[in-house]
């Protein structure tokens, strides 16, 4: 801390290193007990183990391949591999246009409202229902409509919009 040398002595004291703690033999292990542990070091298991892979090697068990070397493929199995890769990325990217062109909010009558008045709902369990939100969130002012997003076949997509009369009141004052 620089400037504690500039402290007068009695608060020079605070600042000085504790006395090393005494030693004090450990209470729950009988010292008369304790038996030597046999430990060495990993050159015998290192040697074990190129024993190992020289007798696989032999025996024609071991790939080969070295560490962190990856296998070869043919050239027809690599192009195999990229023309699928392709044809992944391409079915993706198709699914994720038709999604994008299929939904207009233009051109959605029910996506109406002030958007200071709505309040987003996520994580909605797929029973819910409108009336429930409407018990559950009436609570905090006078509900004007309450809109649970559903898919084309009529099932919950997991969110709701609940639209209120006055902005305080999709806030919670």
């Amino acid at each position: 801390m620089p400037g504690t040398h500039l402290l007068p002595p009695n608060l020079l004291k605070l600042f000085a290193p504790r006395p090393p703690l005494p030693y004090t033999r450990p209470v729950d292990k009988d010292i008369d007990r304790v038996t030597k542990k046999d430990v060495s070091g990993v050159g015998n298991l290192l040697s074990q183990l190129k024993e190992g892979a020289m007798a696989g090697l032999a025996n024609g068990t071991a790939d080969g391949m070295e560490e962190g070397e990856e296998p070869t493929f043919t050239l027809a199995e690599e192009i195999k591999r990229q023309i699928r890769r392709e044809e992944r990325k391409k079915k993706r990217a198709d699914e994720f246009q038709d999604a994008k062109d299929s939904y207009k909010p233009q051109e959605d009558s029910q996506a109406v409202g002030d958007p200071y008045k709505t309040l987003f709902i996520s994580r909605l369990h797929k029973n819910a229902t409108e009336n429930d939100l409407r018990r559950e969130f009436e609570m905090y002012g006078t509900i004007e409509r309450v809109r649970i997003v559903k898919d084309k076949k009529g099932r919950g997509r997991g969110y709701a919009f609940v639209v209120y009369e006055r902005e305080r009141d999709m806030k919670g004052y």
